[in-house]
């Protein structure tokens, strides 16, 4: 009987993947009967339109008017999400930003916050320099691997 529940699990957890296959769900959670399964997919099997969901450390763009269809080259360093969440831009929503455009940074310094199960996760810089973009929006939903903010290296 063990046997037979365990094959049932694993077809019902196959039948899930390949429902979730080709869709933008990054992350679903299933709890039934004291088990629970958490299938979370890798950054880069994430469908999304945008075009910083994936960027990585880039230098500036030279050219004044990028070609149709081209993807626009970021300028510093992408921090990212390194998992999936509320973002929060402050500690509270009484209190200033953790940073601004323009700010100096350091290297741990803590940049935002993410919650997750109810745990709030400081984001810390990765590198020092100065903040040139705030592209996460406070409040929402990220997804682990997008870009919350960039920073040009000192």
């Amino acid at each position: 009987m063990e046997i037979s529940k365990k094959e049932s699990w694993l077809e019902r957890v196959e039948e899930i993947v390949n429902v979730l296959e080709g869709s933008s769900i990054g992350e679903l959670e299933l709890v039934e009967d004291g088990t629970e399964i958490i299938i979370r997919r890798q950054p880069g099997m994430v469908l999304t339109t945008a075009p910083t969901s994936q960027a990585s450390a880039a230098a500036p763009s030279t050219s004044a008017t990028p070609r149709r269809g081209a993807k626009r080259v970021e300028p510093g360093v992408a921090i990212v999400a390194p998992l999936t969440g509320v973002y929060y831009s402050a500690a509270s929503p009484s209190m200033p930003p953790f940073v601004n455009i323009g700010d100096v940074v350091q290297v741990g310094q803590v940049v935002a916050l993410i919650e997750a199960m109810k745990v709030f996760n400081e984001i810390n810089a990765e590198v020092s320099g100065k903040v040139v973009a705030i592209v996460a929006t406070s409040g929402n939903v990220v997804q682990k691997g997008e870009v919350l903010l960039r920073i040009e290296p000192a």
